[in-house]
């Protein structure tokens, strides 16, 4: 099914066929992600030393690194997706060329500026000793291998935005696969340690980024992009900035606020550090579907509200909404009594396993939450106003999270359990200002049709 097929089934199919055909396959990308993530832990916590707590010490950072790409990203698939919608190809296509080269140029200073301060930045984090080494050893690897993070991410946007969900599937499968086999050989046939895992990571991701946007300029491509796309274009890649810039900011804030919780985390040792880490993989199976209906009804929104069709825009979130809370209340209610066996899985160690339980427990108590999270964020994002997603991503963690965290761990008795409580508690105020921010209706107004710059975006907001 080609773009054109694709947007009238988006514009014109049923509902709730138009979510699944687009979200299953995000759905899936989502899956073998985390369950790459899962063998990745695993994996690592055969390393001697615990070598867990220095990958998700540092995890916060290289999110701040690549949230400024991801940002620039969500504009692209954002402007791409009106733009089909309206009917305006070239502009599409010529989005998607500004995007690779600008991607690929931020993520060289990026991923430079990054590398040359990461010892800096671990040491002021309170990272020390093995900590450090494993941090370290990891984080410089990764780094280095940025642009191959950046491209790949470029070339899922621009499919994303002609509604073609199905490609970033395979690519995504094809690297997450041969990042699989690549681990054992690097870490332990090869004795790399803790770095093997970092560039497994890299050369899968780069060698898959690379054909991924390679065949964009394949003849067959409904969209087929020329070389002369690439060549700079100050007015659509200043769209673009004044896009993702918001969005960018955004998850960069965001990015640093979980540093942030690092910190917190660290201060109650290296065994709730593991134990956050081994619940964060396993709840984000949980969360796949959230996620993968919230990127597709980005793309939904993004569309008709190109073809100026509103009413459907809303359709989208309502069904979505739905879809999201029964896919969640379901999953979690399966996953509930087993908890602790599969924390079990991933550690021995009696405390790790305590802590996860409970932390794991909670956040599948709160989980409809961070799936209406996802909607609200998709909503906006889908639409271009990206400052309303901004909000939401920064206020959930530096206005109400953090704070939080900080009184409750002051208080006799919460221990570990106030940054339990704070995330549940975070996202439940978050989704009630996002709803508000929804019901404005200011969200409804095409991007592809304004000429505003951030600063008067913001005003409007």
């Amino acid at each position: 099914m080609d773009f054109i097929q694709k947007r009238e089934l988006i514009l014109n199919g049923n509902m709730r066929k138009v979510i699944l055909t687009l979200s299953l396959p995000i759905m899936l990308n989502n899956f073998i992600r985390t369950i790459y993530n899962l063998t990745d832990t695993f994996f690592v916590s055969k390393i001697p030393g615990n070598a867990v707590a220095g990958v998700q010490f540092i995890w916060p950072l290289i999110f701040l690194i690549t949230s400024f790409g991801i940002g620039m990203t969500v504009a692209t698939s954002s402007i791409i997706a009106q733009y089909i919608g309206a009917q305006m190809q070239e502009k599409a296509r010529k989005t998607a060329g500004q995007s690779i080269s600008f991607l690929f140029v931020l993520s060289l200073v990026l991923g430079l500026i990054g590398y040359l301060g990461a010892p800096t930045i671990i040491r002021a984090m309170g990272g020390t000793g093995e900590l450090y080494d494993n941090a370290y050893a990891y984080l410089s690897i990764m780094f280095l291998g940025m642009p191959t993070t950046f491209l790949l991410n470029a070339y899922n946007a621009i499919k994303q935005g002609q509604g073609d969900t199905m490609s970033p599937l395979i690519i995504g499968a094809l690297s997450i696969g041969t990042n699989i086999i690549l681990d054992p050989i690097l870490m332990f046939g090869l004795d790399m340690g803790i770095q093997g895992a970092a560039i497994a990571t890299v050369i899968s991701t780069g060698v898959f980024a690379v054909y991924g946007i390679i065949t964009t300029f394949d003849e067959k491509q409904s969209l087929k992009l020329e070389l002369s796309d690439l060549k700079f274009n100050k007015e659509i890649l200043m769209k673009i900035v004044n896009i993702g810039l918001p969005s960018s900011t955004g998850q960069a804030m965001t990015a640093f606020g979980f540093t942030i919780l690092n910190v917190f985390l660290v201060s109650f040792g290296e065994v709730t550090l593991t134990a956050f880490a081994i619940g964060n993989r396993i709840s984000s199976l949980i969360m796949m579907p959230a996620m993968g209906i919230g990127n597709a009804l980005a793309t939904i929104v993004g569309q008709n509200l190109g073809a100026d069709n509103v009413s459907r825009a809303k359709l989208a979130v309502r069904n979505s909404t739905i879809m999201s809370t029964i896919f969640l209340v379901v999953g979690g209610l399966i996953m509930l009594p087993f908890v602790q066996q599969i924390v079990k899985a991933f550690s021995t160690d009696p405390e790790v396993i305590k802590n996860g339980t409970e932390y794991l427990t909670m956040i599948i108590y709160g989980i409809p939450l961070m799936g209406f999270f996802q909607i609200l964020v998709g909503t906006f994002q889908g639409s271009g106003h990206t400052i309303s997603a901004m909000i939401l991503m920064m206020g959930r963690l530096w206005v109400l999270r953090i704070p939080m965290v900080y009184m409750l761990s002051r208080l006799e008795g919460f221990g570990p359990s106030s940054i339990w409580l704070a995330m549940i508690a975070s996202n439940l105020i978050t989704c009630l200002i996002g709803l508000g921010i929804y019901s404005t209706g200011r969200w409804q107004s095409k991007i592809i049709k304004q000429k505003k710059s951030v600063l008067e975006d913001l005003s409007a907001a």
